[in-house]
């Protein structure tokens, strides 16, 4: 059977590692070497969903920015489902997150979103309160990550991947 494939877009700010994420999750790699995303990158992963099925993640990593302007938007087009990251150490990049969850609601009002919180093995550094969390899981689903270690990673693509539906 083919695998339907949905496209994705990792929306965060500079530096809290989607970049990283994508490796973790594409080839279970992690480089420590900084590299800036130029524009959009794309990879892509077939992933077992259990019941449902198989489907085929076009994820597009697309460079850090706090605002969504009109070629991120157009990045966007034709997106199912978003991951947001934020950083654990930097809570500026919480909110830069969900702002940029508010801003592509415009272009996607009904794509689906999950958002990574990032850094989880840099815990004992974290702003991000655990009380912050709580309450975002109220509306989003959370998944604390570190793409590092890979904890979190591939369960928060599988989550998005499982509420794409069939």
């Amino acid at each position: 059977m083919i695998a339907q494939a949905r496209k994705i877009c990792m929306l965060g700010d500079f530096g809290v590692g989607k970049t990283s994420l994508v490796g973790r999750f594409m080839r279970n790699t992690f480089s420590d070497k900084y590299l800036t995303t130029v524009g959009v990158k794309v990879d892509s992963k077939e992933v077992d969903r259990g019941e449902l099925d198989p489907l085929k993640l076009v994820v597009w990593d697309i460079a850090g920015r706090s605002v969504l302007d009109a070629l991120n938007m157009s990045y966007l087009r034709g997106a199912s489902g978003l991951l947001l990251v934020a950083d654990g150490t930097r809570e500026a990049s919480l909110r830069t997150a969900i702002d940029l969850l508010l801003q592509s609601r415009s272009l996607l009002p009904d794509a689906e979103a999950v958002l990574l919180v990032n850094k989880l093995d840099l815990i004992d550094r974290w702003e991000v309160a655990p009380g912050t969390l709580v309450e975002l899981r109220q509306t989003l689903p959370v998944i604390e990550t570190s793409a590092l270690s890979g904890d979190g990673v591939e369960q928060a693509f599988l989550q998005l991947a499982k509420r794409l539906g069939a």
